[in-house]
């Protein structure tokens, strides 16, 4: 668009000139050139944070999972979750760009973006901007709490298989051992820089590593072996449920993808090719691959990690020694998360001279916690469905689809609000697993004779 001033001319006279007016495009906030990074995240390094951060304890137990549905239903509903996975992570990417631009804020996490949708969002709905904050702000920090009761239930069950390799006379139970390790995690959580994490994460990812291609080694080498006839394409409703649960577990790194975007100067995060397409592509063959061919080569022997299906030799106790590392270091760093983002509410009601105290009981009481929860949900395969139905289908399908339809109300949501309808289809889906898998969850803990599997 063009408007006109005037100037005035040697002889005094005003002459009309064009000016050109400056496009809406022009005057919008543009984030990336606001961002102030020390050490900004590359495409490569956000990719290889990204696959990370999916790829742990649930890779181990994907294999279970395909047992429950079935070869071709895994491979199937595998697909759907990624696909699902890509599409929530986008739309709550989007709000969160959207209101940085509308906030002129260069970055937003998952609580900022909800609390700044509701506030802006619907008149009815900006009273409720603090309780969203909070509301995934809790659910963030549970979601890595109870991820970490993942841990100790795993951790507690290999050891118990390491010490009956190297002590066979000698019956230590799990839940001693457990113990000893949450002594050790009391004093390594009290670490709170995360540069300090950094030599342990490096530790974890080496020996992660290695114990996976000491189980992928023996997991391949049975293949040949295997009569098909003995596998399932598909089984019941239940299977199928159970599936969904541990696959939204593995696939739902919704708490560290938006830190993840914020840490880059470009805009190489969304898009075709982005770190998101790729990362998701991978992961979807990832789990694919070894969900399939892990229950393909154990068959109805498959146990909640496909570690416990190792030979009990040399060789594969090295590989669950090198797990049990990485998931202990790995452990802390996920506590990290949680702890970060309880803080950052609590610390305003601490005296500053009590500071350091309340943070050593804090962290003390929340690994204690974790390790009751294990306790009390002892069998991994259950532990794992209740917080892949519980906290990672809230946070990561029902919550970006109600921010989405938040920011699209006044908008406009589609021709015949297509855009409502498709949300309202994906959180429908979200409570399905959520109460669904609380149901045989807790049945499997009720009537442990129903479950598909024998208890690891």
């Amino acid at each position: 668009m063009i408007s006109c001033s005037s100037i005035n001319t040697h002889n005094g006279i005003k002459v009309p000139v064009r000016k050109k007016k400056k496009s809406i495009a022009e005057k919008l906030y543009d984030m990336y050139e606001h961002r102030i990074l020390e050490h900004p995240n590359t495409f490569y390094g956000a990719l290889m944070h990204m696959v990370k951060s999916s790829l742990g304890t649930g890779i181990l137990a994907i294999p279970l999972a395909f047992k429950n549905a079935g070869l071709m239903v895994g491979l199937v509903l595998t697909i759907l979750a990624g696909l699902l996975m890509l599409h929530t992570v986008q739309i709550l990417i989007e709000a969160s760009h959207h209101m940085s631009t509308l906030t002129r804020v260069p970055s937003m996490g998952f609580s900022d973006t909800a609390e700044a949708v509701f506030k802006h969002g619907p008149k009815p709905f900006r009273r409720w901007s603090t309780f969203a904050r909070l509301f995934v702000d809790i659910g963030m920090a549970l979601t890595y709490l109870s991820g970490n009761g993942v841990y100790i239930v795993f951790i507690g069950d290999s050891l118990e298989q390491i010490t009956h390799y190297f002590f066979p006379n000698y019956n230590i139970p799990s839940i001693w051992l457990i113990l000893i390790v949450t002594a050790l995690l009391i004093f390594f959580c009290q670490i709170r820089h995360l540069k300090f994490l950094v030599p342990f994460s490096v530790i974890a990812n080496i020996t992660m590593l290695t114990a996976f291609g000491i189980t992928f080694f023996y997991m391949f080498k049975r293949i040949p072996d295997v009569n098909v006839k003995d596998l399932y394409l598909a089984r019941d409703i239940r299977g199928a449920i159970k599936f969904l649960s541990t696959i939204v577990f593995c696939l739902e790194g919704i708490g560290t993808l938006l830190p993840l975007e914020n840490s880059m100067q470009k805009p190489q995060f969304l898009g075709c090719p982005g770190v998101l397409s790729i990362g998701v592509s991978f992961l979807m063959i990832t789990y694919s691959t070894v969900g399939f061919f892990g229950y393909y080569a154990f068959g109805e022997d498959t146990k909640a990690s496909i570690t416990y299906n190792l030979n009990g030799d040399g060789i594969s106790m090295v590989g669950t020694i090198c797990i049990v590392i990485a998931i202990f270091f790995t452990y802390m760093l996920q506590f990290y998360v949680p702890m970060e983002i309880t803080w950052r509410n609590v610390s305003p009601y601490v005296p500053i001279k009590y500071e350091n105290t309340f943070q050593i009981v804090y962290r003390t009481v929340a690994v204690i916690l974790v390790t009751i929860l294990a306790i009390v949900i002892p069998d991994l395969s259950t532990i794992i469905d209740i917080v892949g139905s519980v906290f990672m289908s809230t946070l990561g399908l029902f919550v970006p689809c109600a921010l989405n339809t938040l920011l699209n109300w006044d908008k406009g949501l589609g021709k015949f609000r297509w855009k409502l309808y498709k949300n309202l289809c994906i959180m429908t889906l979200s409570l399905f697993i959520l109460c669904s898998g609380i149901y045989f969850s807790l049945d499997s803990l009720l009537h442990p004779e129903k479950k598909d599997s024998p208890k690891s």
